[in-house]
């Protein structure tokens, strides 16, 4: 090989060198920044190649994806001091790479760590405002967020977002669990019976409605059937006086032979007159026509 050759090859190998050494690049999975002897000098970098300083000036990334943190149940009480064991989860991301090297030098784990610290503080903020029914049913959506929102402003000086706050499992403590428990029960019997008395009283309106209604529809059907029964008596008494106008003898003979069916009209009948009494003046009179 030629001198002029290997002096190529050496200055376009000393290139590459330089370049490796000046050149740094940046995804779009990551948040970089630029530190000149320990301090940083520029953040903010687009995804693409970028260049440095070599030795003088140094590069740290940081991942932009969404972190987790499932930490060990914590404990906590409740507005009555009740024990609960809390098992929950969070997720974060970086969103600010100045602030988070300048608040933790770089470090995930610094970083989880105080946010750890920061979450469980919250969680026995806001347990410790709600009652034992409010935080394991009523209101766990309003319980999850409230946790979040407090955990988030203090999160931001670390130069991280809470992204999302679950609570995923919520138990008494073994010490509380049974006392909890005859206390809930208690309630409940205690609802149960406040029903059943409402439905007793009620069953009783209804009753007391029904009987009076009933009274009422009787009392109406009474006098429905009295106005009829008059109406019928007056209409029979106008028929019977027609009667009597038109032939008064055949009426009294009529009127004679009704009351003979009605006195002796069943079997064991027994009647004691004298024989000569007005009430057999028509049975008589045809005897003797006999």
């Amino acid at each position: 090989m030629s001198n002029g050759r290997f002096i190529i090859v050496i200055l376009l190998g000393l290139g590459l060198l330089i370049f490796g050494l000046t050149a740094f690049t940046v995804n779009e999975r990551e948040l970089a920044i630029k530190l000149q002897v320990g301090e940083v000098v520029e953040s903010g970098y687009e995804p693409g190649i970028h260049f440095k300083i070599p030795v003088y000036q140094t590069v740290r990334k940081f991942p932009s994806r969404i972190l987790k943190i499932d930490d060990e149940p914590q404990r906590v009480f409740t507005l009555e001091r009740t024990g609960m064991q809390v098992d929950y989860f969070v997720q974060f991301r970086i969103i600010d790479a100045v602030a988070f090297y300048t608040s933790t030098g770089g470090s995930q784990f610094i970083a989880i760590e105080r946010l750890r610290e920061i979450i469980r503080n919250s969680i026995v903020t806001e347990f410790g405002k709600r009652t034992v029914q409010q935080a394991i049913s009523v209101e766990r959506e309003a319980l999850m967020r409230d946790m979040l929102a407090t955990a988030r402003s203090t999160a931001q000086g670390l130069g991280v977002e809470l992204v999302d706050f679950r609570v995923k499992q919520v138990e008494f403590v073994a010490d509380a669990r049974d006392s909890v428990y005859n206390r809930m029960r208690a309630e409940r019997a205690r609802v149960a019976e406040l029903t059943r008395g409402e439905g007793r009283e009620a069953e009783a309106l209804i009753r007391s409605t029904a009987e009076k209604n009933r009274t009422v529809i009787l009392a109406d059907a009474n006098k429905q059937g009295q106005i009829i029964r008059g109406e019928g008596d007056a209409r029979a008494a106008e028929i019977y006086a027609n009667a009597y106008n038109q032939d008064p003898e055949f009426y009294k003979f009529y009127r004679s032979i009704d009351a003979y069916r009605n006195s002796v009209g069943k079997a064991g009948d027994i009647m004691v007159l004298d024989p000569d009494n007005e009430f057999f003046e028509y049975l008589n009179r045809s005897q003797g026509s006999q």
